[in-house]
């Protein structure tokens, strides 16, 4: 898989997507399920979606302890996405037990990448919420590190620090990154962001982007403007 623009479907039924996907005559954009339309529409949303010939990055976030998560795992690779992730925070290990349950008894399995820091999520709130007293790009560098070493293709980071992570963990990991708006949009609850231009130049391999596409009065015309910006 190479550089891509992958849709954040975060809607609250399985309607509804569907619905939207249907006005992309056609085409098949890469789509993000996260844990709205997950826990509202459960995994068949995810099968149907597979079924209409999409790839999907499965956003379900898992965070907890390493013999769970490789259970979890295990019965997510069944649904044949591309991508899924957890949290870094979780420790190596449970990244590795993660790795280990989404491997099917063939060898294959999808992509695996850990978040680091949510892009939400800023040096104040780092240090007074979560009393991590460090620089946040030191943070993000340090899980990216983390889940390199655990054997995991790439993470989820603000489009501001994709540069660094190729650096520190090679061009080959995959640098996934929400956080992107338009130049004339509303960032709304992002703290860390970049337009689809600047992330292309710094390096991102995909950039994943809800609300300006969804909620975009033609939201074909705004996937396109992303490509077209992203891709070239």
């Amino acid at each position: 898989m190479g550089k891509d623009v992958i849709i954040a479907c975060d809607f609250s039924s399985a309607e509804q997507t569907l619905a939207f996907l249907d006005r992309f005559t056609g085409r098949k954009p890469f789509v993000k399920i996260g844990m709205e339309l997950y826990y509202a529409a459960g995994p068949e949303i995810v099968r149907e979606i597979k079924a209409r010939g999409h790839k999907i990055f499965l956003d379900l976030k898992l965070h907890d302890i390493p013999n769970t998560v490789k259970k979890a795992m295990a019965v997510l690779s069944r649904l044949d996405v591309d991508i899924c992730n957890l949290h870094a925070a979780g420790t190596a290990e449970m990244m590795r037990a993660a790795l280990e349950g989404l491997t099917r008894p063939d060898g294959t399995r999808p992509l695996l990448i850990a978040v680091t820091q949510l892009t939400s999520t800023n040096q104040e709130a780092l240090e007074q919420e979560l009393l991590i007293d460090r620089p946040i790009d030191e943070v993000v560098m340090s899980y990216a590190q983390n889940a390199k070493n655990a054997g995991l293709d790439g993470v989820v980071c603000s489009p501001l620090e994709a540069e660094k992570v190729h650096r520190l963990c090679g061009e080959a990991f995959l640098t996934v990154t929400p956080g992107v708006r338009f130049a004339d949009g509303d960032k709304g609850d992002q703290k860390r962001v970049m337009t689809p231009a600047q992330a292309k130049a710094i390096g991102s391999d995909y950039i994943v982007v809800g609300r300006p596409i969804t909620a975009a009065a033609d939201p074909v015309a705004a996937y396109q403007r992303c490509c077209d910006e992203f891709i070239g």
